[in-house]
């Protein structure tokens, strides 16, 4: 990657990176987005990890702005491309500028990057800006149910203040210096791990989290920082994404072992799993009931149960009207939501078996 470009000038300088894996059909959206900021980037490096299609030709054809970065004999996913990508690129940097990651399959909203400046700029302590993703063409049944969940997700980051749980890898700024002193408490053993972004996680976005907060750095996400994103379109697919989620989540957890910055993710695995318990229990309830012929009206089961349905009909009006829909039918979220444990009850169920985890439709041998 050339220096070439590289102007020394009045800091922070922002830098966005787009990993990339044959993503020529989506890509031009996701460089566009990032031109039309308000606040303009110095650079935009599309870091193409061993793609077959068009995606390194249309980075190195786009002109402007944009560069072409390709990796070399990368057998590390995303985390591997973007550790390559920051070996070049941190030593034309100052600590004060800015490195922005976004995926290919996404976009942002115009002012993403002048919001997450400006958040940093109040708070130094803030060390990275993650955004609040949000779900982008969603037509199917059940992609309007994962449109929702999104939904959800941010109105639960906002009512926390927007103190985020992980940097999504949607679309993260992070400050240079806290990318440096990752690498460095990486090299002298007070974060596990090699490189800036843990090569050997299934979840890379989440493992940084958890390095930055270990630093001591705040990870927000505001509200203002919005990112579109695409969903999972099948079954299979997002099966294996958020068994990976899951999975990534436990071992990172392990890897860090108990301490105050992993505290409330291990109390949100417990709450999780007490939830399902619930879940089981209503079932088996309920089923007794019916197969007994003793289910019955109960006027104040009732009352609870169209407050339920109200809460989920708030909680999703951003969505748009065919997702209100969906939530007052009730069923079909509440099928959703009992895959979601299922997924969790599947994912436990690996590492007491000691199965291996997998990333996409790579393994990963990572014994947990």
């Amino acid at each position: 990657m050339s220096t070439a470009g590289f102007e020394r000038r009045q800091a922070p300088r922002m830098v966005a990176l787009i990993p990339s894996h044959n993503e020529e059909g989506l890509l031009p959206a996701a460089i566009r987005s990032i031109e039309a900021q308000t606040v303009p980037v110095e650079r935009i490096v599309v870091v193409s990890d061993n793609s077959t299609d068009g995606t390194a030709a249309i980075a190195a054809g786009w002109g402007g702005k944009v560069r072409l970065f390709e990796t070399r004999s990368n057998s590390d996913r995303k985390a591997g491309a973007l550790n390559q990508a920051l070996v070049a690129l941190l030593p034309m940097l100052d600590d004060e500028d800015r490195v922005f990651v976004m995926d290919a399959d996404s976009t942002i909203e115009p002012d993403f990057l002048a919001q997450a400046l400006a958040v940093q700029a109040a708070d130094p302590t803030v060390g990275a800006v993650g955004g609040i993703f949000l779900a982008c063409g969603e037509h199917s049944l059940w992609e309007r149910l994962q449109a929702s969940e999104y939904v959800r997700y941010a109105r639960q980051i906002a009512r926390d203040g927007a103190r985020t749980r992980v940097l999504t890898g949607t679309a993260t700024f992070v400050r240079v210096e806290a990318l440096r002193a990752v690498a460095r408490a990486r090299c002298t053993q007070q974060l596990p791990g090699t490189g800036i972004y843990e090569t050997a996680a299934l979840c890379e976005d989440f493992e940084l989290t958890l390095a930055l907060k270990t630093l001591g750095y705040r990870c927000v996400s505001p509200k203002e920082c919005l990112v579109h994103t695409e969903v999972m379109s099948t079954l299979g697919t997002w099966w294996r994404q958020r068994t990976r989620w899951q999975r990534g989540a436990l071992q990172c957890l392990a890897a860090y072992g108990l301490s105050r910055t992993t505290l409330p993710y291990v109390f949100k695995q417990v709450v999780g799993g007490v939830g399902i318990l619930m879940q089981a229990l209503l079932l088996l309830v309920t089923g007794w009931a019916i197969w007994t012929g003793t289910l019955s009206f109960q006027p104040f089961w009732a009352a609870v149960g169209l407050v339920f349905v109200a809460e989920r009909l708030i909680s999703v009006w951003r969505a748009g009207p065919a997702s209100r829909v969906i939530a007052a039918t009730v069923l079909p979220e509440l099928v959703y939501d009992y895959l979601l444990s299922v997924v969790f009850v599947g994912v436990y169920a690996q590492v007491v078996l000691r199965r291996e985890g997998q990333w996409g439709i790579a393994t990963i041998d990572q014994a947990l």
